[in-house]
């Protein structure tokens, strides 16, 4: 009974390990929902590679980085769940990446549901859930309310805070 237990929870294990894993994303303003995502795109196999998109991909896609890509990439390289990052330069690559790297899974945010399904037809796709009340966007977006606070408004609440500072000692 125990040996056979034992051989169950082997063949499970090599089927959840040796497999590589691709994923791709902008990874701009990394955040836990980042960590988070790597980190359990890592334990669906052994290797796991990162495409992250290049600031002339990102202009393609009508999005503006604050941090530019060779930094995003080095941050992305230096964490201890990703086993090789690439550049990812358009779209169509996707193929040409999952068959080059011989990946068994395809693996993104389920903000793209469905939007690669046509990958099946070369490996396994797993749209992975978000970490809940962080991203990116909310973060530019704070940014630039914060940003879009005027100098006169910005003088009187420095001016308030300062005032009650004085009060206070």
């Amino acid at each position: 009974m125990l040996n056979a237990l034992k051989q169950k929870l082997t063949n499970y294990w090599n089927l959840m390990k040796n497999k590589t894993i691709i994923t791709y994303g902008t990874f701009d303003m990394f955040h836990i929902g980042h960590l988070n995502l790597l980190k359990r795109l890592k334990a669906l196999g052994d290797e796991l590679i990162v495409g992250v998109s290049t600031d002339e991909f990102n202009k393609i896609k009508g999005k503006k980085t604050l941090i530019p890509y060779d930094q995003r990439a080095e941050i992305i390289a230096s964490i201890k769940y990703v086993d090789k990052v690439i550049a990812e330069e358009n779209w169509e690559q996707k193929k040409l990446d999952i068959e080059k790297y011989n990946c068994d899974v395809f693996a993104i945010g389920n903000d793209w549901e469905g939007k690669f399904d046509f990958l099946k037809d070369y490996c396994e796709v797993i749209y992975m859930e978000r970490t809940k009340g962080v991203s990116t966007s909310e973060l530019k977006n704070s940014l630039n309310s914060f940003l879009s606070i005027s100098k006169k408004d910005l003088e009187i609440a420095f001016s308030i805070i300062e005032k009650l500072r004085t009060d206070l000692n």
